[in-house]
């Protein structure tokens, strides 16, 4: 169903190869499967790229930066992270952060990696709440730290309590716990008491609390962002990305805002010279127009929001989502249904619990060919 694609170049027997670390030997890499389709669904992209207008002006940028390629890129990149201090201002109605308070990288796949890297480690433990984003645990075993995980509430609202979460972090006491709003796959956002409660129990003995906000953007409006909570606990970091809302998954640029002195700490983990002027420019030239990169996430909002009352009247469970998918379970067996839709020209996702699909909202013909297709791969 998902399966990867494999090297083709051959190989000496596998004994006569070095021998992996453990957890390495045998295991498949991280990837949704890129297939052409003419809806893809799968990996919650934001399906309205740049204008002419705007791809042209990233095309400047990138021409001024490739001018000085011959010389290392800004290894600090602080007039990028005031650029995102100030789009968060805006964004979330925060004091604008210090650009020592933001720190950018690789996608926020690189972000966690890092602060596992920084603030994980051997003997230490990183603890989370199913279903969750699938990567979670491999930045773990990347960083030798324990992963561990409590479930979050039951179907459909996979919701998570302040109850929950501190009795949680009581039996692991782990170095540093993840909370996602909106969260990957199920699309809940948190109200900010559970929040609260996880910072505090936290700091009893140094813990650091991650808020990973990759979807941040597509939340309904009154949904508050943990961003509000920063100064009150200087053990709280929020991730962001700009693949998802910004419709800038191809530049590959996230970022956290902490306290300076996290971000002081990540520093330390981090490659030398890890994002390049090219992507500088680019990241710099998008947030100088972000109206126009952000302006179909109302849309998608409606459309989300239209699509699970969609599910919804056809019978299905569906998670309520601030994000720019829906999960909800499938009538068929979801395989099934997968290959179906796949092979009427609609590429989903099977992820979370057994029997749930995921959905990312494309444009109206995207949905309205997802509906279409639905009604065939899984009738009533």
């Amino acid at each position: 169903m998902e399966a990867m694609s494999v090297n083709p170049a051959p190989t000496l027997s596998s004994t006569a190869l070095p021998a992996p670390r453990d957890g390495i030997a045998g295991a498949a890499p991280y990837g949704a499967p890129q297939l052409e389709v003419e809806h893809a669904l799968n990996v919650n992209e934001n399906p309205y790229g740049p204008s002419p207008e705007l791809a042209a002006a990233i095309g400047r940028a990138a021409a001024e930066a490739a001018v000085g390629l011959n010389r290392y890129p800004d290894r600090e990149s602080l007039a990028l992270r005031a650029d995102l201090g100030a789009y968060l201002a805006a964004e979330s109605g925060i004091p604008a952060p210090d650009a020592h308070a933001v720190w950018a990288a690789n996608g926020s796949n690189e972000i966690m990696h890092q602060l596992l890297l920084a603030y994980g480690g051997p003997g230490r433990t990183a603890l989370g709440f199913t279903p969750h984003y699938s990567m979670y645990p491999e930045y773990a075993r990347d960083t030798y730290t324990a992963w561990v995980t409590a479930e979050r509430g039951p179907a459909p609202d996979f919701a998570l309590s302040a109850e929950a979460v501190t009795a949680a972090i009581d039996a692991h006491r782990p170095s540093i716990v993840v909370l996602t709003s909106p969260n990957n796959p199920t699309g809940t956002a948190l109200d900010l008491d559970v929040v609260e409660a996880a910072a505090t129990a936290l700091a009893e003995f140094r813990g650091l609390l991650v808020v990973d906000e990759a979807y941040g953007e597509f939340r309904r409006d009154g949904v508050p962002s943990a961003l509000s909570l920063l100064g009150r606990h200087q053990n709280l970091v929020v991730a962001r990305t700009m693949s998802k809302a910004f419709a800038l998954a191809g530049a590959r640029l996230g970022y956290l805002i902490a306290d300076p002195a996290v971000v002081d700490t990540v520093r330390v983990v981090r490659l030398p010279y890890h994002l390049s002027a090219v992507t500088q420019a680019v990241a710099r030239t998008a947030l100088a127009h972000r109206e126009e990169l952000l302006g179909k996430v109302a849309l998608l909002r409606t459309e989300r929001d239209a699509l699970a009352e969609h599910l919804a009247a056809r019978g299905h469970e569906v998670a309520p989502s601030d994000a720019n998918f829906i999960l909800f379970r499938s009538f068929c067996d979801r395989d099934t249904v997968f290959e179906a839709l796949l092979a009427r020209g609609v590429l989903i996702r099977a992820v979370g619990p057994a029997g749930w699909l995921r959905v990312s909202i494309g444009t109206p013909e995207n949905n309205a060919a997802f509906r279409t297709a639905l009604e065939e791969a899984d009738p009533r």
